[in-house]
């Protein structure tokens, strides 16, 4: 999770890898946009997709999100739940990217109920102090019932879209915050949910009454849990708590510590993206949703 350690692990960190310039990124943002830096995998840069902004009814109000599909057939469905700084460009990029691998994606602005996306410039870090007094507040209006009561909304809205097939499972990714999102989304509709990716995420096995480890025996999901290499460090002892409890529930679950990965290493605009782990982490969600989503 986001927090003061983390700010003191990316200052270690960064002394020795220098992020992109928010310049830089610039750019990369204009023109041809974000998504001609992002790597290609497979074919997936010759695939067509369709792509609109919605507005989805929960009951705290009205989601905006951001949709993208193949603009032919119905497709397995997914939901991305976004890092702590929301929907914003470089998400929106990821959600194409994957919906041009043959997936319907809903990226969903978590922070809906205080603004609308995006909630920070772009190219903005979370080291600023500025950034994190407006995502703090945002984050604070959470919880683990709005998790369930916009999990449950999500799914229902992409079960009413034609470009998703709904004989087919949905599949789940979160970053940072996203995470726990992802284990109370599973929890929330066992029933459609059949995978499920967590991205550095933050607070997935603590000692909290509700804590979403203790909804495993709820789920019926198949599990991608990437964890960076300083919050592993941080809580050593998390990986071992969410193996023992997949395991005893009988749930197919994939949890590893990629080396050399800060807390936020995914998201191309995060100052401490690393490509490499990016990209395997992102085969590895692939496989996960070829897998459990057929």
């Amino acid at each position: 999770m986001c927090d003061e350690q983390t700010l003191k692990d990316w200052a270690k960190y960064l002394k020795d890898h220098p992020p992109i310039s928010r310049r830089k990124f610039g750019v990369m943002s204009a023109g041809a946009g974000l998504a001609a830096a992002l790597p290609t995998v497979a074919d997936a840069q010759f695939q067509p997709i369709t792509t609109s902004s919605v507005e989805i009814t929960t009951p705290d109000g009205v989601a905006d999100c951001y949709l993208a599909h193949p603009p032919d057939g119905s497709h397995a469905g997914v939901i991305v739940w976004p890092d702590i700084l929301g929907l914003r460009p470089a998400f929106m990029d990821m959600g194409r990217r994957l919906a041009a691998e043959g997936y319907s994606v809903l990226t969903v602005n978590p922070f809906y109920r205080g603004s609308r996306a995006p909630v920070v410039p772009e190219g903005a870090s979370f080291n600023d102090p500025e950034v994190r007094d407006t995502v703090f507040p945002l984050a604070g209006q959470l919880n683990a019932e709005t998790h369930f009561t916009d999990a449950r909304a999500f799914v229902d809205f992409l079960d009413s879209q034609g470009s998703v097939d709904t004989s087919r499972k949905i599949g789940t990714t979160g970053y940072c915050m996203g995470g726990p999102m992802i284990m109370r989304t599973a929890a929330a509709r066992p029933d459609r949910i059949g995978a499920a990716a967590s991205f550095h995420g933050g607070g997935l096995a603590s000692d909290a009454d509700d804590s979403p480890h203790l909804l495993i025996p709820d789920m019926a999901a198949d599990f991608l849990i990437a964890i960076a290499a300083n919050d592993d460090e941080s809580d050593p002892d998390a990986k071992v708590i969410l193996r023992e409890s997949f395991d005893a529930a009988g749930l197919s679950a994939e949890i590893e510590v990629y080396e050399g990965a800060q807390h936020g290493w995914c998201p191309p605009d995060s100052a401490v993206y690393l490509e490499a782990q990016a990209e395997r982490a992102w085969s590895r969600l692939l496989a996960l949703f070829d897998n459990a989503l057929a």
